[in-house]
């Protein structure tokens, strides 16, 4: 597969994304790899419910990704359960300081921040049902990824 590059704006707009067009929207942090549940051709749409294999340096994990306000909206809420190297990457349309809060949401998480470069500039946290937002303290925010609690730590993944 060829890459192709792609904007946040542009995954705002549709929801036909390639595996290969993932390497573009974070700016070579996290890198496409094959995987049989992330099935994406021309005709066909992915969904949020579809996982992406990304790394984070040498970290393979795979994520849903969140585009659409409804979507950025719902993210983990009412799900029991995660696997280990399972999360999601919110994607925003606009760089800019972020908030989150655990509003229905049953299992610990933590939260990293990533500038549109792909930089982690924070990491947090957060706890089940607490609506506490945490907030990013950077302005230059365009992707959160969350995970398991201690997943950040665990793979030694840390900002910058």
């Amino acid at each position: 597969m060829a890459n192709k590059k792609i904007t946040a704006t542009g995954l705002l707009q549709s929801r036909r994304i390639k595996l290969s067009l993932i390497f573009a929207l974070i700016s070579g942090l996290f890198v496409t790899a094959g995987c049989k549940e992330a099935r994406s051709t021309e005709n066909e749409a992915a969904t949020v419910k579809t996982y992406f294999p990304l790394e984070i340096g040498l970290t393979s994990l795979q994520a849903q990704i969140a585009i659409h306000p409804h979507e950025l909206r719902q993210g983990l809420m009412f799900r029991t359960h995660l696997e280990a190297n399972n999360g999601m990457l919110f994607v925003f349309k606009d760089p800019m300081q972020q908030s989150f809060y655990m509003r229905n949401t049953k299992i610990p998480l933590d939260i990293g921040y990533f500038t549109a470069d792909g930089t982690l500039k924070e990491i947090y946290p957060m706890y089940p049902e607490d609506e506490t937002p945490v907030r990013s303290i950077s302005h230059s925010i365009q992707f959160s990824l969350e995970m398991n609690q201690g997943w950040f730590a665990e793979h030694k993944v840390t900002p910058g």
